[in-house]
């Protein structure tokens, strides 16, 4: 028996909802004959486009549609009319638009009782996104933020790694993200990211954006977070739009902080627009234990046991003898991971459809804000703040 569920997709004319979302994880389902049970029916989505930009819709609907089901999606500029059943029936609404608008269209789904969605974060600040989370809990509906980067192979080699005991007590964690994001300006390239990031009222920031990545991370991978400090800055003040017209930089678009664990765990994590890369990937995680360290980038993970860490001592005043990036050694995974974004798809139609165990809720996305909202606190304050629970 196949399960057809259909799904508004809102908001994916943007680079995430259309590669992440609509191509990477729906599509790609699609073309895979849909999700399999183990009850032997499938999963199967049936998709429609809304938005506000009807020539966007028509190009993504047309493009990805024929080389997914042979024909164009069903797309409409009518929200409304999809939620009220106008178009076909849809069970889920998922919303990809700017952070500002999410509060608005999840009301929406909720009136149509619809179960919903959507991506981080979900407002940007606290209090908005915990009447959204019970607002949706209220109505008994199912819901769902994404959290892609826990199914990443990096992080699920770390995890893997944790619970087979090989760091011993974790003593600390640092975080590295960020790349250079050209400002379109002084003979640069256009930006890679939307201008409306750069700007506080259009719910911009780079605090915002990744404490919400931060907080699932490292609640699911190492423990809950006791208390942090923080601190953010605007270090590029002016850069260019997507027209070419130059705009003020309001937002933060660097952040650094740390992270104190409820066991005693250090976690720092630094995160930047404003950076050059010179590591593995665009996010690395170095994890330090008694008895290993592991360096996790995106994809690859490479561990060093208490056994191979070598022993340096300091004298700067001869060459150093210790090659220190060769005393690492891959670590060598499942060869079958998956496009994240599309398992924790799977995984949530799957909670809709058999009602799977599912935790990754409205809920827990007001958590990640939550932590934000302190980050920018602590930043404003110059002070540690503790992080209460909702």
């Amino acid at each position: 028996m196949t399960h057809q569920v259909g799904i508004i997709l809102n908001g994916v004319t943007g680079r995430m909802g259309t590669n992440q979302h609509l191509e990477r994880s729906l599509c790609a389902i699609i073309k895979n004959g849909g999700i399999p049970l183990e009850s032997g029916d499938r999963i199967m989505p049936k998709l429609i486009l809304t938005g506000r930009n009807e020539d966007k819709l028509r190009e993504l609907a047309e493009k990805h549609g024929q080389a997914t089901i042979g024909k164009p999606f069903a797309y409409t500029t009518d929200l409304q009319g999809a939620l009220d059943g106008k178009h076909g029936e849809h069970e889920i609404f998922f919303d990809a638009s700017s952070t500002l608008h999410r509060g608005r269209f999840i009301e929406m789904a909720v009136t149509a009782g619809k179960s919903i969605y959507c991506e981080k974060p979900t407002a940007v600040d606290s209090s908005e996104a915990l009447r959204l989370a019970s607002l949706v809990d209220n109505a008994g509906l199912k819901n769902g933020v994404v959290q892609d980067k826990l199914w990443l192979p990096g992080f699920l080699k770390v995890r893997s790694l944790r619970d087979n005991g090989f760091f011993g007590k974790i003593l600390s964690v640092r975080g590295e993200f960020g790349y250079w994001v050209f400002t379109g300006m002084d003979g640069q390239p256009p930006a890679q990211r939307p201008s409306w990031n750069y700007r506080c009222e259009d719910g911009g920031g780079i605090m915002i954006d990744m404490f919400c990545h931060w907080h699932y991370l490292i609640n699911e991978l190492f423990g809950p977070i006791q208390r942090l400090v923080a601190y953010g800055n605007t270090d590029i003040a002016r850069r260019n739009d997507e027209n070419g017209h130059p705009f003020e930089c309001t937002a933060d678009d660097s952040a650094y902080a740390i992270f104190v664990l409820h066991d005693g765990t250090v976690c720092q994590f630094n995160s930047s627009w404003c950076v050059r890369v010179r590591r593995d990937d665009l996010l690395c995680l170095e994890i330090n234990g008694t008895n290993g360290s592991a360096v996790a980038g995106l994809r690859d993970v490479r561990i060093q046991p208490a056994a191979q860490t070598p022993k340096p001592v300091w004298n700067p005043d001869v060459e150093q003898p210790i090659h220190f990036f060769e005393g690492w050694e891959e670590m060598q995974g499942d060869s079958s991971y998956d496009n994240a974004f599309k398992v924790q798809w799977e995984e949530f139609l799957k909670h809709v459809v058999i009602g799977s165990p599912w935790k990754y809720s409205l809920q827990e996305g007001a958590m990640g804000v939550q932590l934000a909202e302190l980050g920018m606190q602590s930043w404003k304050e110059s002070r540690w703040v503790e992080v209460p629970g909702l």
